[in-house]
């Protein structure tokens, strides 16, 4: 899996560093090119030139020392890779990745880079279990970095605990497998396709403290999205008025108001393949927004509202080759409200669920619905969990791309 993949190995300053040679030249030996940079501590532990030998590729260790006038090294190399390799990863470059600190070669170059990113720490046991490292961590890995986990044994310093290094063989073999995994996401139905998921209930504001809202609990939007990560689509999940826990591998961006999501939409849509609208969007908003808590004055209090722009008609006037799926819930008349809303939004595909139905509807983990496109009905699915309904539905609308087989 790794013949010419493009590989940045960063070496760090602790003992492991010296582990980085078998790391670099087992990556060579399987095919990879690697590139080194090395921070100033790393090269107090294993020389440049060791790098140089067995990558066969210049080390960099100066962001200033430009050795291509044509090229600013640092972005070069951060455009280059196809994975960025941190090994080993200590405590120091660790934070300075989670505070977004670039004060060197690699934490620049570490910043300037889309590629994945994979650490393999090594330090003190009692320095990786610090809280601030266990947060910097946990910062990271909601990014997507990836953790290759230090194992446990004696340490240079003479402690005995986790914190050493992986061995280089295992580290390889990690490389080895999120490579496959990538090859394996490659030919998945939704590959290379951008998917955006509304879900949630909106919150229009009234003052400081009060707010119009509904039941959606975003249970069915974030299900669509998982479905279309796992059918290896890049996922933009836009969350309005939801306390479920993220999902691993989707950008997820928060908002709060109708306008906010539009404006959201908005900014994705020129690149997006398929838009699912399964946010519970407010229609209405207050008038006027009180930057004050209103206080109780009198036996009744009138509210002006307003009509929210209608997000999904606005994107079906819009459209051009993205596919537009909308969702229905209503309480009666479900085909006739269904097909209607259809129509006049120009959706590819409306999901409609009556939500008088037990097990379908609001904050429950099932749902109850019925798939029309234009020409009518086109499926009318059991009660199934809203897992099982949103791998149901992307599957559908992954069939319908362009160039989709049949």
């Amino acid at each position: 899996m790794l013949n010419g993949k493009k590989i940045l190995l960063g070496v760090t300053g602790g003992i492991a560093a010296f582990k980085a040679a078998s790391l670099c030249s087992k990556l060579v030996q399987q095919g990879a090119e690697v590139r080194v940079i090395m921070t100033e501590s790393a090269t107090k532990f294993i020389t440049e030139l060791t790098l140089q030998s067995l990558s066969k590729n210049p080390v960099y260790t100066d962001t200033f020392d430009e050795k291509n006038p044509a090229a600013i090294a640092h972005i070069n190399l951060a455009d280059w890779a196809d994975l960025v390799l941190i090994a080993p990863a200590t405590a120091n470059i660790i934070g300075k990745m989670a505070a977004g600190i670039a004060d060197d070669m690699l934490s620049t170059t570490l910043l300037a880079t889309q590629a994945p990113i994979m650490l393999a720490p090594a330090m003190n046991v009692h320095m990786y279990v610090h809280p601030a490292v266990s947060r910097n961590l946990a910062e990271l890995a909601a990014r997507g970095v990836m953790l290759v986990e230090p194992g446990e044994g004696l340490l240079a310093c003479g402690y005995t605990g986790k914190g050493r290094m992986e061995e280089p063989e295992s580290i390889v073999a990690v490389v080895n497998s999120f490579f496959k995994r990538l090859y394996e996401r490659s030919q998945l139905p939704l590959s290379g396709k951008k998917v955006v998921v509304t879900a949630g209930g909106t919150v229009e504001r009234i003052d400081p403290v009060r707010y119009i809202s509904n039941d959606s609990s975003g249970k069915m939007g974030f299900a669509l999205a998982k479905a279309a990560h796992e059918l290896g689509a890049d996922v933009t999940l836009l969350a309005a008025n939801t306390h479920l826990p993220l999902p691993a591998g989707i950008r997820v961006v928060h908002l709060e108001s109708a306008q906010e999501m539009y404006d959201a939409v908005l900014a994705e849509w020129s690149v997006t393949d398929i838009l699912v609208k399964a946010a519970a969007v407010a229609d209405y908003r207050a008038k006027e927004v009180s930057d004050r808590k209103i206080k109780k004055s009198g036996e009744t209090l009138t509210l002006e509202l307003v009509k929210n722009i209608d997000i999904l008609e606005s994107l079906g006037k819009q459209k051009t080759k993205q596919l537009l799926i909308g969702f229905a819930a209503e309480t009666n008349d479900l085909e006739k409200y269904a097909m209607d809303k259809l129509q006049r939004k120009n959706c590819d595909l409306l999901i409609a669920n009556d939500v008088t139905r037990e097990g379908a509807g609001f904050g429950t983990d099932t749902n109850l619905v019925n798939i029309y496109d234009t020409t009518g009905l086109i499926e009318s699915l059991p009660l199934l969990s809203k897992e099982e309904l949103g791998m149901r539905i992307m599957e559908l609308a992954a069939a319908r791309l362009p160039g989709a087989q049949e």
